[in-house]
């Protein structure tokens, strides 16, 4: 029998900007049978509250349940977007990382299929709406309109089973059992160890549910206490989002007057304490006005709770700004609370991707393009509290440039707030979008997202940042899984949302869980489960000391090297100038295992040790290593080479480190003795005029500082000779026919720079020949045709001819053969 319930109606006037405090309640109540709820219908710019009675029941174990089918025939989600927030379309976003910083430090990745194409799934709705959760030995999946559990290894342990299978106790015509429409959330409530899952239910008849079910134990195969929380006939809940609290569990949903028209965000709060013992359970809500959309409630990772007294915190986007609200003193008995906000927190300017959330993400090979959601933020808005400082993460899509990335933020303090960093990851032209973010024990965030463009099939990656890292930056991105397929014509439906959660068995393995298509189509989406950690999570211990250090001098410089120490994330270098210390900080924060010290000074002794670090503490010192800096000789000159000119030679050579000059030295005999011929150089070339034309001379160089003299560099040689040149003809015969002409190549090469005009003649002509050069003169090198004809009366026969050159004194002649034979055809 269902007890007997009051029905009160009670709301307080709507001022977004000050502390409210507000009668809004509603009540589930034990019981088995369908029931219709009563609602009042929020009033424009009111908080409406309203007592209400639910419907609860609880199931057997899961694991005794047969799975329910999921219904058939395909069905798109219908993607109600909220009015747009952020800047102008196309306002350039502020705070981009086009490049990223060093991959994260990882100690494991792996993944497995889940629900979907390849995962034992048939997928019948679009979008998927992938999201899991994480408990001490199970993985709970939820996807449009199916969930699965899962062993950590990746064994499917039930399912898949349609959404309403977990609502049955409520009777055969309750709706959270005859519909089943997805929007599903799944959940871990890590200081109670129990599951905690959700979905929405759309009734025309009995208007529009949340089905709640939380597990009596942390087996997801067991029993549930199952709640139906009933919203009215007017206001569709929609894009509902529940996160686990301290105190109670919170959820948001976007509300549509009629399914269709945006009136505003809901807040709610559930009475946690009454659905863990399976008591009838009230819920406390505030309705905002249609000025705020796509608000996440705070979701608490890790074990340690909020500081004492707390409230509940929530958050959404505004132009360039966050808004964050406050409940507190919730009061299920008395059905009261407080709701305080929204505190604005002004961030890097962005506008929203595709133009405030549309449809503008390319894929490979497809016209078809995607839902971004840009117009919220995206699942989690996820809280941990580090004892020194409580952090909140959330991140959401903005338009980077020419294509899309995932701006980010850490707030501080969030009752107090203080935006810590924040950064748009847009580190190439590929669109970047449906992100979630989470933190580890260590501090260290993770970024899962989808990843596409129009020369890239959507595929999974995930970035992230160790909490030593550089503020506002994050590493090279990770590949999940790349897709090998595209989202076909007329269907853009994508995400909606995706799921990153932290394992509570070591608070250092994230969990993360998006869709893909292993081939084109429609309707046959992929999903996978990938888990992967930071290596410096969870380590208890510091870092042994570095061994092997070793410290070589230089020219006022020091080179330093180590090996490595297991688990360390960086190293510190110490010095002293005397053995043993004490120790003066050189340089922290290193990351290799080597390191050059230049703020040294010649001739004084330094003394060294490392330190290596991890986000536990520091290494014990290593040894110690010395070394005094110092001039060094320097090496020899090398690549020296001699060019011979008249009564010159030309030489040039490539400089020695720390060299201050240089000797030159030559001599008549290969080998040596060598003679200084140019000392104290200070280029690296030079032109020796002391020379024989005709005689070869052999030259090495030596390089000097203040520490002395180099060895010799190579041997190089030259013989100078006077301004003269050659000259020689080809080919070295021809034939011609009486009557005909034919041709020589006369080339005159110039030696030791001669620049002189050269002149041509030719004898030993035969009778009734002529010749002729063109040109008939040159200067220093070059080439002239000789052109010879024979006469039609020239004789038969070989002939010698002399080609002759002559510049001022210099003559030189080559020879040629010139072949004469009877007239063409005789």
């Amino acid at each position: 029998m269902r007890p007997n319930a009051k029905k009160r109606n009670c709301y307080s006037p709507v001022s977004s900007a000050v502390l409210l405090s507000l009668l809004f309640c509603g009540t589930a109540f034990a019981q088995n049978t369908n029931s219709s709820n009563v609602t009042t219908t929020p009033k424009q710019g009111n908080m409406q509250g309203e007592r209400k009675e639910s419907d609860h029941a609880q199931t057997p174990n899961l694991r005794d349940i047969k799975p329910l089918p999921e219904k058939e025939g395909r069905r798109e989600k219908p993607l109600r977007l909220v009015p747009p927030k952020g800047s102008a379309a196309g306002t350039p976003s502020a705070a981009v990382q086009t490049t990223a910083s060093a991959a994260p430090n990882l100690s494991s990745i792996s993944s497995f299929d889940g629900l979907g194409i390849g995962g034992g799934y048939t997928p019948n709705a679009a979008p998927p709406d992938a999201n899991l959760a994480v408990g001490d030995t199970q993985i709970v999946q939820w996807v449009n309109e199916s969930f699965a559990v899962y062993s950590k290894a990746g064994l499917r342990l039930y399912g898949p089973a349609a959404g309403n299978t977990l609502f049955q106790a409520l009777g055969a015509n309750h709706p959270c059992y005859v519909t089943n429409d997805g929007d599903p959330i799944v959940q871990y409530d890590k200081l109670n160890n129990r599951w905690v899952l959700t979905q929405l239910s759309i009734n025309s008849g009995q208007g529009y549910y949340q089905c709640v079910a939380v597990s009596t134990t942390s087996d997801a195969t067991g029993q549930y206490n199952v709640y139906a929380f009933n919203y009215g006939t007017s206001y569709l809940n929609d894009y509902p989002k529940l996160a686990v609290w301290s105190d109670n569990y919170y959820i948001t949903f976007n509300m549509f007057n009629g399914g269709y028209f945006f009136a505003g965000s809901k807040l709610c709060a559930y009475d946690r304490n009454a659905m863990l013992a399976g008591n009838p359970a009230n819920e406390v809500c505030f309705q905002l006005s249609s000025s705020f959309g796509g608000v996440l409630p705070a979701d608490l990772d890790g074990t340690t709770a909020p500081p004492a007294g707390s409230p509940e915190y929530f958050v959404n986007f505004d132009t360039n700004s966050l808004n964050i609200w406050q409940m507190s003193n919730i009061n299920f008995a008395a059905a009261t609370a407080t709701l305080m906000g929204p505190i604005n927190v002004p961030v890097a300017s962005f506008s929203a991707a595709c133009g405030g959330g549309g449809t503008c993400i390319p894929q490979l090979g497809s016209g078809q393009q995607l839902d971004s959601l840009a117009d919220r933020l995206m699942y989690r808005l996820a809280y941990r509290n580090f004892g020194d400082h409580e952090s909140l993460v959330v991140n959401h899509s903005v338009t980077a440039g020419t294509s899309v990335g995932i701006r980010w933020y850490e707030i501080r303090t969030p009752k107090n707030p203080v935006l810590y960093q924040q950064g748009t990851f847009a580190p190439d032209s590929n669109y970047r979008w449906m992100g979630s973010a989470a933190m580890d024990s260590a501090g260290d965030l993770a970024i899962g997202y989808s990843i596409s463009s129009s020369s890239m099939y959507p595929g999974i990656r995930f970035t992230g940042r160790a909490s030593t890292d550089p503020p506002g930056t994050l590493g090279s991105e990770v590949t999940v899984m790349d897709g090998t397929g595209s989202q076909q014509a007329r269907l853009s439906r994508w995400g909606d949302y995706s799921s990153l959660s932290v394992d509570p068995d070591d608070d250092c393995t994230m969990w993360y869980t998006t869709e893909y298509l292993k081939q084109n189509g429609t309707f046959n989406w992929s999903t996978r489960i990938a888990n992967f950690k930071f290596s410096a999570c969870g380590v208890t211990t510091a870092p042994a000391a570095p061994t092997n250090l070793t410290a070589v001098a230089g020219d006022t410089k020091v080179a330093l090297s180590w090996n490595a120490s297991s688990g360390a994330s960086s190293y510190t270098v110490y010095r002293a100038t005397t053995s043993g210390g004490p120790y003066m900080r050189v340089i922290s924060g290193l990351a290799a295992t080597s390191y050059t010290d230049t703020s040294v000074t010649n001739g004084t002794t330094y003394y060294y040790v490392v330190e290596a670090v991890d986000s536990v503490g520091s290494s014990p010192n290593s040894t110690e290593a010395s070394a005094t800096p110092q001039v060094v000789v320097p090496g020899a000159p090398t690549n020296l080479t001699a060019n011979a000119g008249n009564a010159q030679v030309a030489l040039s050579w490539a400089g020695s480190s720390g060299a201050t000059s240089y000797n030159l030295k030559s001599s008549t005999t290969t080998g040596g003795p060598y003679n200084i011929i140019a000392p104290g150089l200070a280029g690296t070339s030079y032109t020796d005029s002391g020379v024989v034309n005709g005689t070869t001379y052999y030259y090495v160089i030596s390089a000097l500082n203040s520490a002395g003299e180099s060895g010799n560099s190579n041997q190089a040689t030259a013989t100078p000779q006077a301004a003269d040149f050659s000259v020689s003809a080809s080919p070295s015969s021809r034939s011609v026919y009486q009557g005909y002409r034919t041709s020589y190549t006369v080339a005159v090469s110039a030696l030791s720079a001669f620049a002189g005009t050269v002149t041509f003649n030719v004898s030993g002509l035969p009778a009734y020949a002529t010749a002729s050069f063109s040109p008939t003169s040159l200067t220093g090198s070059g080439s002239s045709t000789l052109s010879v004809r024979a006469g039609s009366a020239t004789p038969v026969g070989t002939y010698t001819l002399t080609i002759g050159a002559t510049s001022g004194s210099l003559v030189h002649s080559t020879k040629v053969t010139l072949v004469v034979r009877h007239g063409y055809g005789g």
